[in-house]
């Protein structure tokens, strides 16, 4: 067996530390909780850009602790979704992301160089601009912050409709503390976790943290049912073939062992430096890098043949996934006076990655080599991605009447990707169906901004907020094309591979006319304007309208898009009840959504295929979300989080070649008029119910289970709202946990997820006439121990 660097890391901390995974915060802590308490603890955040308690925050924001991530097991973005109301994340299988949806507004296209999401995702308050970002494992965290609502004056790029901000655990002056833990389940579940935490001086201080997770592969391989060399034969002369051309189909063309499809291997490291020369001055700095090896998620089929596991596929392509980013993050802290406080926040990432996925999926059998079903692989020869962000912020401390911040942003993208589509009639032996190569070798990003926001503390308990930012955008496409099978019959009928060169005359490619050079330009203005009371000091209402933007852009053929943006009405109310033991916080919104950028990839007149982003009428938006946190008894604790949300689509004709949909003369291509449609991705009603119960034992240690409940009601999964195929019907999942507090702060956490092992959609398309979907992982079982010093 082969360790990679990371493993290797992984394996030397783990030897080298009796220790754990102490979670230190990010912002100034909070009191320590007191386990004989039956209050609920204080939960600060930073959703305003300075540390604030949570419901003294005039915001609709979830916060998680360390201990809440650790609980629902989080891994990624996909498993934070569940905790948070109206918050729901997509599987993307062939480029193997995860996209992000919020109070119905989301893209599931944003899954490419071209798109950005309407969801953004910080780490550190630092914005990761492709949504791999959301893909990465979540690591030594001590907190995440999820803020609903446009969050375009303070945090700025693509959080048109929210923002999500990670807090890595930092270093701790004068402590030597750690943690190691290990973690095995079915599937071939194996991970570990480490962190250590050491002083490098009486004025500085290093922590390590580093992970692995693995498992295999859910989906099956199945293996071609056996079709006759007669019955081929007649298949291939009816369709017009030489007879003299005829062979038989070749089962080695298709997978029947290696790595599965839906399989883990993912590994992190983060080493993280904290200097701290005076109380005034304070540098964290760090670096992680971020490895997969796993594979991407399949497109499953909702009925599978008779015989064949739900949780299997014919597959033709191997799955393949290999990624690496590289991150450096730097924030600088310095207090320029008692009353001013200066922060200079920078970013760089860089990604590169490449995959094959099979986007047939064997839905459809062959009937010989060369009929039938079609072969198509979607694949991802090279891909890399490089980013720089630059953050200057100002700001008042201490209590003031008026509380201020100013801030000025500027941030930079160099992208590139080949992207390659064969598809062939039968098998990969078959002829051209058709086959293309997008070859996009740089595109830029140029994005500054400038912002302000006040707060005039009133007398009374009244609070006035206002805010505004101006942002610039630039974007370039330089070099860029796509590459289209010209069916020369003096050219073999091969799909297409890394190996060929479609640049290059001779190789059957034409380039498309025009390329997709091009340049945009656009700038916006977004803004907050917000009024709250505390009425006393367990009980505020706010009231608020702020407006969210997305920068338009470039797309094939070096046409441009214009930018969406959106409108937030909202009411809300954070209370605390029973001196402390009851929390109930509470938001009504309105959305108004313009210009909404819908993408999709589509076949033109021509016979060439494109990917085409139109901007639209956009939606309307409106719901009601609630989160409400109890101590029952000292040894009670419950959380409950309710959200209806109601969307309606304005005006849309749309296209796209993953749904199988009625022609339309007018545009001389496939369409549906899909004008007052409900939003993907957002169930009318929703609820997240969250019990734990400590017992205590005689000899001072605990047991704590646990119970997760997650009910939601249908939701559709595309704007073509096609039935109930396109639909994931209304359900309930279960998780549940088992956690022994032992002696020196040794636990063991036993878990069981999807407890009822239901199948739930995240995704679907029709695009051969059969119906496939996405799915979230089955019933999953698994054991992780530690401790913690």
């Amino acid at each position: 067996m082969k360790f990679s660097a990371i493993q290797v890391g992984v394996l030397a901390l783990l030897a080298s530390t009796n220790g754990a995974y102490a979670q230190q915060a990010a912002a100034p802590a909070a009191p320590a909780a007191n386990n004989e308490s039956t209050v609920v603890p204080e939960v600060l955040i930073t959703a305003t850009k300075r540390t604030t308690s949570l419901q003294k925050t005039p915001v609709a924001v979830t916060a998680l602790d360390a201990a809440a991530l650790e609980d629902a097991h989080v891994q990624t973005i996909q498993d934070v979704t569940h905790l948070v109301p109206s918050f729901q994340a997509t599987g993307q299988g062939d480029h193997g992301v995860i996209t992000m949806t919020m109070r119905g507004v989301g893209n599931d296209s944003a899954k490419t160089e071209y798109a950005d999401p309407e969801v953004a995702f910080f780490v550190d308050g630092i914005y990761s601009p492709r949504p791999e970002g959301a893909t990465a494992l979540l690591f030594d965290v001590d907190a995440i912050e999820v803020l609903r609502g446009p969050q375009g004056t303070l945090w700025g790029r693509n959080s048109t409709v929210g923002a999500v901000n990670m807090q890595t655990v930092k270093p701790k002056l004068g402590v030597v503390s750690g943690s190691v833990s290990g973690g095995l389940g079915d599937y071939s579940r194996l991970a570990a976790r480490a962190a250590l935490n050491v002083p490098t001086g009486e004025h500085s201080a290093l922590r390590v943290a580093t992970i692995h997770e693995e498992h295999d592969g859910y989906v099956k391989y199945q293996t071609l049912p056996n079709i006759s060399i007669a019955d081929q034969r007649a298949a291939y002369l009816a369709s017009g073939g030489d007879p003299a051309k005829f062979k038989p189909i070749n089962p080695n063309n298709y997978v029947t062992n290696g790595p599965r499809y839906n399989a883990q291997n993912q590994s992190g490291v983060r080493v993280s430096w904290l200097y701290q020369p005076s109380e005034r001055l304070k540098w964290n700095i760090s670096y992680e890098r971020f490895q997969d090896r796993g594979t991407p998620s399949m497109n499953l089929m909702q009925t599978p043949r008779a015989g064949q596991d739900e949780w299997s596929a014919l597959i033709d392509t191997a799955p393949y996934l290999h990624r690496n980013v590289n991150t450096f993050r730097s924030r600088v802290d310095y207090a320029v006076s008692p009353d001013i406080a200066l922060a200079y926040i920078a970013g760089h990432s860089k990604f590169s990655g490449s995959s094959t996925y099979d986007q047939d999926g064997g839905r459809v059998l062959p009937t010989s080599f060369t009929t039938g079903g079609d072969f198509q692989a979607n694949n991802t020869v090279w891909s890399r991605y490089s980013s720089n962000s630059h953050e200057l912020q100002l700001q008042s401390t201490g209590s003031r009447e008026v509380d201020w911040q100013v801030g000025a942003y500027y941030a930079a993208e160099d992208n590139g990707i080949r992207f390659d589509i064969p598809i062939m009639h039968g098998t990969q032996d078959g002829s051209v169906v058709w086959q293309g190569s997008f070859i996009q070798p740089k595109e830029t990003v140029d994005s500054r901004a400038i912002f302000g926001q006040a707060t005039w503390n009133m007398a009374g308990g009244w609070h006035l907020t206002g805010g505004l930012r101006y942002t610039s955008d630039k974007r370039t496409n330089q070099g860029g094309n796509g590459y289209t099978w010209n069916y020369d019959p003096n050219v073999p009928q091969l799909p297409l591979t890394p190996n060929i060169d479609p640049t290059k005359p001779g190789q059957g490619y034409n380039p498309s006319v025009p390329s997709n050079d091009g340049r945009y330009k656009g700038s916006k203005v977004t803004g907050l304007a917000r009024l709250s009371y505390d009425i006393d000091k367990n009980h505020m209402l706010y009231a608020s309208v702020s407006t969210g933007y997305k920068s338009g852009g470039l797309q094939d053929g070096g046409r441009t898009y214009g930018a969406e943006t959106l409108t937030n009405y909202e009411f809300g109310s954070k209370s605390t009840f029973l001196g402390g033991a009851l929390r109930i916080n509470n938001a009504a919104y309105y959305l108004d959504f313009k210009d909404f950028q819908f993408s999709s990839p589509v076949t033109n007149p021509d016979g060439s295929h494109t990917f085409v982003t139109s901007n639209v009428d956009g939606a309307k938006v409106w719901g009601l979300e609630s989160e409400i946190q109890a101590k029952l008894s000292p040894d009670d604790k419950v959380a409950l989080a309710l959200a209806y949300t109601n969307t309606k689509l304005g005006y849309l004709v749309a296209g796209s070649n993953d749904y199988s949909l009625p022609f339309c003369p007018e545009l001389n291509a496939t369409c549906l008029d899909v004008t007052g449609n409900t939003m993907p991705h957002a169930p009318k009603f929703s609820m997240q119910l969250n019990y734990q119960h400590t017992f205590r034992l005689a000899d001072g240690n605990s047991l704590v289970p646990r119970i997760s409940a997650h009910y939601e009601t249908k939701s559709e999964l595309s704007v073509f709202n096609l039935g109930p195929e396109d639909q994931q019907k209304a359900y309930t999942k279960f998780d549940i946990g088992l956690r022994y507090q032992g002696p020196k702060q040794f636990w063991v956490d036993a878990f069981v997820r999807n407890v009822g092992d239901k199948r739930i959609k995240t995704s679907a398309m029709n695009g051969s006439n059969v119906w496939v979907a996405q799915y979230l992982p089955p019933r999953t079982i698994g054991v992780n121990a530690g401790i913690d010093f």
